[in-house]
Formats: C-alpha cells, structure tokens, sequence
C-alpha cells in the first residue's frame, strides 16, 4: 500500500450537527473543579464543532470531496462557521433560521483521557427535513447521518425520509450511534422510547458507527458482541467500532474484524477522533483494492496522525 493513500473519490454527503466547540485540554480530573475557584489547563481551542461538521471537514482535510447539511442562526457566528467550512474545502449546504441561535459545545479533556461535553444547541434541535436541500444529494455514492439524537424531529420521522431518500438515489448510507444526552438524565420511558425510534430505521443503514460504550448502551447490554448481534438482527449490514485503545473494528455477517490501535505518541488532541475514524472508512468503503484489515489500518493511521497534530483535519476559528 501506498504511505499515503488516496481518499479522493464520488461525493459523500454529511447530514449533521454545526456549531462551534470551545475545547479544553489537559483538564485536571478532580473534586475541586465543582467547586468555586479557577484551574488552569494547557491548552484552549475555538474549532469548528459537531460530529457532522468534524467529519465533513475530516473528509475533505484527506482528499475527499464533500458536501455538509445543516442548520445555523441567522447571526455572526453561523456565518464564523459556514465561511470556516467552505475555505477547508466542505460544500455547505445550510438552513439559516432567524428563530434560533447557533450553538456552543464545551468539550472538556480530561488528563485522564475521558471527556465530558457541555452544550447548548438551539440549531440542531430545532432541525427538520424541511430545512434539508437534498440537492446535496446529487452524484453522492455515500451518505452519513450524524448527531441523530439532538433533533426530536429528525428522530421521529426525519431521518426515515432522509435515509429512504438517499437509498432511492443509490447511496450508501452511515449512522452514527453517539451518546444521547437523554441518557444522562431523562427518565427510563422516554430513553427507551427513543432507542425505539431509531431502532427503526435500522433497515436503512448499510454501516452504523459507534464506540463501544454507545452501542451497548443503545442495545441496553453491556457485552459488545452482543451489541453487535442485536444490530444485525435489527437491520444494520454492518458495523464500525471505535474501540479506543483496543484499536477499531468492523463487523459484517457475524464476524468481528479488529485492527490493533496505531498508538500515538504524546497525543495532543482526542476530541473528534471518533469522527475521523468513521469517515476514513466511509471514504474508503467502496474500495474494492482494499482488505477490511487494510481500511481499518489506514483509518486508525489518520486518527494516530490527527491526535499528534500532524493533521489539521479540523478548522480552528
């Protein structure tokens, strides 16, 4: 294989979250940060933000050409945001709504590895079909649909219309299973009410992504192999894992292929890595001179690079 292998080919399309991130690195892991005083980090960033927009900007830092759907406010930051997108070589394709705000996401990075997100996002809630221009969709070979738990109406029909459209077209088509922030507080009936919205949809996705954590707690075990059987049995053909210092996965048919992590070395960014991992597999999916192993090789290599900074896939501000 190449050492530097080509990720350009047909238009993926994105279908996701904007907004801007404020990301804190370095953050130390202790009571004293719910307490009143001041800590210092190591380092502050102002990025682009959301999985859809990170990974929209991911493919195109790698070559690949791609266009981005979403929702911004009619203000000054979602214009920030789109003139960020569009020099980083992503198409937007945007709704601007004087009715809400475009959102902030504080993404805090904890010394110890684990991350903790703090958002208000009134755009991408407030998300619907109709603000979708599916023109986006022409000459695509691929579509990923991110962030599906922040708009309620998106969940409950939006993403059916919009996976149901895209298969007509003949696009292949990526869900990714992040974490529901309704996970965290909502009550019992209503998680599982909209596991069981997104449940359904199942049958119109060619490729789910997830880490670990997310698939089991969708699939409400906490066995991954089991996760992994309820997907299929659900609908999903296949499955890409994000399984952190194990390295990735990807399974298909009842078999699980993992591919042991490229570690980096003195890491400097772990916010969105997730994101780049997803979408080196979705633009190398139709690659048929191209193993699975060697997808996931490649794929865990661009991760390893962009958490040593030695790619900008993701646009500061």
């Amino acid at each position: 294989m190449s050492e530097k292998p080509s990720f350009y080919g047909p238009p993926v399309c994105v279908v996701g979250n904007v907004n801007r991130d404020i990301k804190l690195h370095g953050v130390p892991a202790s009571r004293s940060i719910l307490r009143d005083g001041e800590t210092s980090v190591s380092n502050v960033q102002e990025t682009i933000g959301g999985g859809g927009a990170n990974s929209a900007c991911a493919a195109a830092a790698l070559g690949g050409s791609v266009r981005f759907v979403g929702k911004i406010g009619a203000n000054a930051l979602g214009e920030r945001l789109r003139v960020a997108m569009e020099k980083h070589g992503v198409r937007t394709y945007l709704s601007r709504s004087p009715k809400c705000e475009t959102g902030t996401t504080v993404a805090l990075g904890f010394e110890t590895g684990q991350r903790h997100f703090l958002s208000c996002l009134p755009n991408n809630r407030s998300l619907a079909f109709e603000d979708l221009d599916l023109t986006a969709l022409d000459s695509c070979e691929h579509l990923l649909r991110a962030d599906v738990w922040f708009s309620e109406s998106m969940l409950g029909e939006g993403n059916r219309r919009l996976l149901t459209e895209a298969r007509r077209r003949g696009l292949a088509t990526s869900l990714d299973i992040n974490f529901d922030p309704c996970w965290s507080s909502d009550s019992t009936m209503e998680i599982a009410r909209r596991k069981h919205q997104l449940r359904q949809i199942l049958p119109l996705v060619d490729i789910a992504h997830g880490n670990i954590r997310e698939l089991c707690e969708f699939t409400n075990t906490t066995d991954l192999s089991k996760a992994l059987a309820y997907l299929a049995e659900w609908g999903a053909r296949a499955v890409v894992v994000h399984m952190g210092i194990e390295g990735a996965g990807f399974y298909t048919n009842g078999e699980l292929l993992v591919e042991p992590p490229d570690l980096a070395q003195n890491p400097i960014l772990s916010t969105g890595t997730g994101d780049v991992l997803s979408m080196g597999m979705i633009l190398l999916h139709r690659r048929t001179d191209l193993s699975i192993q060697e997808k996931l090789r490649l794929a865990n290599r661009v991760v390893r690079q962009f958490m040593e900074g030695q790619l900008d896939l993701i646009p500061c501000l």
